[in-house]
């Protein structure tokens, strides 16, 4: 399935539900910190999470991303290749390799 085929599913989805009335950028959004938060809890008291609720909670938090950059008319490849670039010129190779120092103290 390519992301094409996996945003036309959630279309789909959402529509035959009625539910693209409720996704208004801002709830979109929220969804995504919403359906984070439940992600981070899964490793609450431990890290090893049950692999099965991650599964249940990343998805989760990917369709509302997904479904907000559709919103946005954005294309989710074309954005995360702009952002890898931008942070590639912030934390270059020879400087960030090895490391998790924020790019202003490199």
């Amino acid at each position: 399935m390519t992301g094409e085929d996996l945003l036309e599913t959630l279309r789909s989805f959402m529509a035959e539900r009625d539910w693209g009335q409720f996704h208004s950028p801002e709830n979109l959004a929220k969804s995504v910190s919403i359906e984070a938060a439940e992600l981070l809890e899964c490793y609450q008291w431990n890290g090893d999470a049950d692999r099965d609720e991650v599964a249940g909670e990343l998805a989760d938090v990917l369709t509302y991303a997904l479904l907000l950059a559709d919103k946005l008319d954005m294309d989710p490849e074309q954005i995360i290749r702009a952002k890898l670039e931008r942070t590639g010129q912030k934390y270059p190779v020879e400087k960030a390799k090895g490391r998790s120092t924020k790019y202003d103290r490199l």
